[in-house]
């Protein structure tokens, strides 16, 4: 797997500089919204990306903390990465067991993004070394799992409130590009696993007006029998059943953990794969920077080194 010309189309990495906890005031949130904030240390003008984590067995990945192979390598290639604490963390069930929306917070963990982008100046501000290198105007946004449901909703899926019965929009239109990892399938007859009952809200999703630009990335063998027997075409579905512009990559031989995506040497990662994680972070980072740079050639480039050739680590396609 060759590697060299898509450092050329990212650029060197350079030194990353991370804050934690930035705390921001919620009004009527149970607890504040924390946040980590990771920034190259050079550059000016630089793009954001909102990093929305998953609902996975460990006490902290799911959390500001976690994430760190893909949040380090976005922010050493010219991000700033902001990731939030979701109201479904293990490290907060303590504290909001009982609270409105628990224990699936869908709503919240939408608008959680939404009041990170009202507050960038304060995030921003909050890190000295970063005031005044944010392009507010170059929003992304990435999730994994539950994150990319997250995802999927605020790029403009809808969704039945299991509550109301009513149709929910949460788009947010500063957002201007995604990626969708290992992200939940569509709902109905297929949502048939032991845990469809516990989290109806999984199989509430319209991707039919999920119109922003996407990368939806699915592994060709994360079976997520706990939710449906549709096999791994499920996590294609973001893909499949929303409009373009959207691009997917499949890729082979991985899981739900995407080859260790959420922590560096996590024990639950069960395809643990370094050099899938390094590529993976790569690819979205070359597929993110041509979304908010129209005409760059970082993708196509990328695409080129790593998803061609005699070694590819995943096949994509795009409509």
């Amino acid at each position: 797997m060759s590697t060299s010309p898509t450092t050329d189309a990212l650029g060197a990495p350079v030194p990353v500089l991370s804050l934690s906890p930035v705390v921001l005031s919620v009004p009527g949130r149970p607890v504040d919204l924390q946040v980590r904030v990771s920034a190259p240390a050079t550059g000016t003008g630089l793009p954001v990306i909102l990093l929305s984590h998953g609902h996975g067995p460990s006490n902290n990945l799911s959390s500001l903390n976690g994430y760190a192979p893909l949040a380090t390598f976005w922010a050493a290639h010219g991000f700033v990465v902001v990731q939030p604490t979701h109201l479904t963390s293990r490290t907060l069930t303590h504290l909001v067991a009982d609270a409105p929306g628990a224990p699936d917070f869908w709503r919240s963990r939408a608008e959680d993004m939404v009041h990170i982008l009202d507050q960038l100046d304060v995030i921003e501000n909050a890190m000295p070394q970063l005031a005044g290198r944010i392009d507010h105007t170059k929003i992304a946004l990435a999730g994994h799992s539950l994150g990319g449901f997250t995802a999927a909703l605020l790029l403009g899926a809808g969704l039945t409130d299991p509550g109301t019965g009513n149709l929910v929009h949460l788009v947010e239109p500063r957002i201007k590009a995604g990626v969708l990892l290992a992200a939940p399938g569509r709902g109905g007859d297929v949502l048939n696993g032991p845990m469809a009952e516990q989290w109806p809200i999984i199989g509430a999703v319209d991707f039919s007006t999920m119109t922003a630009p996407a990368l939806v990335v699915a592994g060709d063998k994360d079976d997520s029998r706990h939710f449906t027997d549709m096999g791994p075409d499920w996590h294609t579905d973001p893909y499949t059943l929303s409009p373009g512009p959207k691009t997917l990559l499949t890729l082979f031989d991985a899981e739900h953990g995407l080859g260790g995506i959420a922590g560096y040497d996590a024990a639950e990662t069960t395809d643990e794969n370094p050099e899938r994680v390094a590529a993976l972070a790569r690819l979205t980072a070359a597929y993110l920077h041509t979304r908010l740079h129209p005409g760059a050639p970082a993708w196509q480039t990328t695409c080129e080194a790593l998803t061609t050739g005699p070694d590819p680590v995943g096949h994509v396609e795009s409509k």
